[in-house]
Order: structure tokens, then C-alpha cells, then sequence
């Protein structure tokens, strides 16, 4: 099995609504890559909101998303979908 690709995008400073639409924009650019298991996108953020908008949305799409709180910031963690 290959090593799953991490791919980071920091929106630190940033705040919703721009969270959001930064994230659904590399999660569509890397659309193939997550669907396929070759990667996994983790967004760093220090908004609070935008640990609700981003999974919510993420999620509708179909995606499997986690959250985690660190250092003062949160990382959420979008992969493919598992199961069927």
C-alpha cells in the first residue's frame, strides 16, 4: 500500500466566510487525489466558526471529516468517504 499524501492548507487569520470557500476550493482542486485515498487535505485554522461551516459542508460533499483541537488552532482533516 502507498503512503497517503498529507496536503496542508493554513487559513490562519483568516475568517468565515473565506475559510470556507479556500477549503472547498483545494478540496475540489484536490477532488481526485482524497477520492482516490492517494491523499488526505488538512485545513490549520484558528476560527473557531469555521471548525462547523467547513466540516458541515465537507461532509454533504461526501467526504469523511474529522477535527482536532491543537496548540490554539484546529486542523480538520478531510479524506474520502470509508464504507459504502
Amino acid at each position: 500500500m502507498t503512503e497517503k499524501t498529507i496536503i496542508e492548507q493554513d487559513v490562519c487569520g483568516q475568517v468565515c466566510p473565506s475559510c470556507l470557500l479556500i477549503a472547498l476550493r483545494h478540496v475540489n482542486e484536490q477532488k481526485d487525489r482524497i477520492q482516490s485515498g492517494q491523499a488526505e487535505l488538512h485545513i490549520l485554522t484558528d476560527s473557531r466558526y469555521a471548525t462547523t461551516t467547513i466540516p458541515s459542508a465537507v461532509g454533504n460533499m461526501g467526504y469523511t471529516v474529522e477535527v482536532q483541537k491543537e496548540q490554539g488552532n484546529y486542523r480538520i482533516m478531510i479524506s474520502r468517504q470509508t464504507g459504502g
